[in-house]
């Protein structure tokens, strides 16, 4: 099971289902915690004061029994509800003044809030058609639930790598590289908006002023576009890079791992071997734990896995995108997220869906011309010029033609047309 699992190395999230890394029994039931019901865990048990310092810090392998299983949702009410004042309630709000403090120390550290169009699907429950799509909204509870897992799985890496300096399992995430940010700040330029990219810090702060009064979404989508210049979090071993190669840019933290969530990544199960070793000096350990060449490439093995479960994910999306939208014609506003030489793509804030709008079909005179100075698309007559964060109108459709003769008539396209601005011709 165990050989298994490092292959896998990480659970895969689809639309209509979740391909687990480990067997049912375990990741739905006895490693999941459930009201009412002990469970065996690994816990990072904090003292922390009333400015959410920590006091002291200690590691157990423990037995937890959860007085209630809630969702983010019945969290978030019971912290709005002023009515409520059991002990549980008390409790949620406790700890969400906690992260509520912790959060604000990240963020003047110098941690980015970053932003994707994350798209959740509605199912009809027995055919699994989809039947809404909209985009996923976070609330209070799942930040609460962020900053104390980011505060163990910082708390873990320093602990681990303290007694294991060359065979830890670490997470880094690379500083950018100036020029990817390139056509974001041309694009930006025109609006008195500069990304300042010399430093995480310097970048968040920059973000932060990256408002436009009259357009409340602006500043999410320059976040979109600043995602996709970063780098990719990588896992990696300590013994394989020097220290001041360790930084989570993303995170502003000198040092990282992912510790929370064993059931779903197997760079958690190592990590929570290597914390057993570091906190019970009568454990027993394999060689292959303080092995940093096996570490290495087991690594290499997690992060191709990662990147393929993240390109599945996305594929599920595209494929649910095509299916709600098959049949129908939908006039809706978006946003200019990218320009191509033969194209440009278009976020829809109402939907969270993106897809590209060509502006030439095979042999045919492109309607618009791409001006590589200006990095955008511009018609004969210069009436018209497309360029990012461009207001437009689009239509959307599913193009019901195959993409070719050899794939399977599920494989449809999101056709996006233009509507406004009109292009003469």
């Amino acid at each position: 099971m165990d050989t298994e699992a490092a292959y896998r190395s990480t659970t895969v999230y689809l639309v209509d289902r979740r391909i687990d890394m480990l067997p049912e029994l375990l990741g739905t039931n006895l490693c999941s915690l459930m009201s009412n019901v002990d469970r065996l865990a690994f816990s990072c048990m904090w003292e922390l004061d009333n400015d959410a310092n920590i006091v002291s810090a200690q590691f157990h392998k423990s037995v937890i029994h959860s007085k209630a299983s809630l969702t983010y949702d019945q969290a978030q009410a019971r912290i709005d509800d002023s009515a409520q004042h059991d002990t549980i309630t008390t409790s949620i709000r406790d700890l969400n003044m906690l992260a509520k403090k912790l959060r604000a120390r990240r963020m003047e550290a110098g941690a980015l809030t970053l932003s994707s169009p994350e798209v959740r699907f509605r199912l009809e429950n027995d055919s699994q058609d989809p039947v809404d799509v909209e985009l996923k909204a976070l609330k209070e509870t799942n930040a609460l639930v962020e900053e104390f897992m980011l505060l163990a799985n910082i708390s873990v890496a320093r602990k681990i790598y303290e007694h294991f300096p060359d065979a830890a399992m670490l997470r880094r995430h690379p500083e950018p590289l100036a020029q990817s940010f390139d056509s974001l700040q041309q694009a930006l330029k025109p609006l008195n908006i500069q990304l300042e990219t010399g430093s995480s810090l310097a970048l968040a702060q920059s973000l932060d002023r990256a408002v436009l009064p009259d357009d409340p979404y602006f500043n999410n989508l320059v976040r979109i576009l600043t995602t996709r210049c970063m780098m990719q979090a990588q896992y990696f071993c300590s013994g394989t890079l020097t220290p001041d190669e360790f930084r989570h840019y993303g995170l502003a933290t000198e040092i990282y791992t992912h510790f929370t969530s064993p059931i779903r990544r197997y760079a958690d199960v190592m990590v929570h071997r290597l914390l057993h070793a570091a906190v019970d000096r009568d454990a027993g350990y394999a060689s292959e734990l303080t092995n940093k060449v096996a570490m290495a490439e087991q690594s290499d093995v997690l992060n191709h896995r990662h990147r393929m479960a993240q390109q599945a994910g996305r594929a599920s999306v595209e494929l649910y995108t095509s299916l709600f939208f098959k049949g129908k014609t939908v006039d809706e506003e978006g946003y200019v997220t990218q320009v191509l030489q033969n194209g440009f793509s278009v976020l829809i804030p109402s939907y969270g869906v993106e897809g590209i709008v060509y502006t030439t079909s095979k042999g045919d005179t492109p309607a618009l011309e791409y001006d590589k100075a200006a990095h955008s698309l511009v018609s004969s007559d210069a009436s018209v010029s497309i360029g990012l964060f461009q207001h437009v109108r689009v239509v959307l459709q599913v193009d019901d033609s195959p993409v070719s003769a050899n794939v399977g008539s599920m494989r449809r396209k999101l056709l996006l047309q233009l509507v406004e601005p009109h292009v003469p011709g």
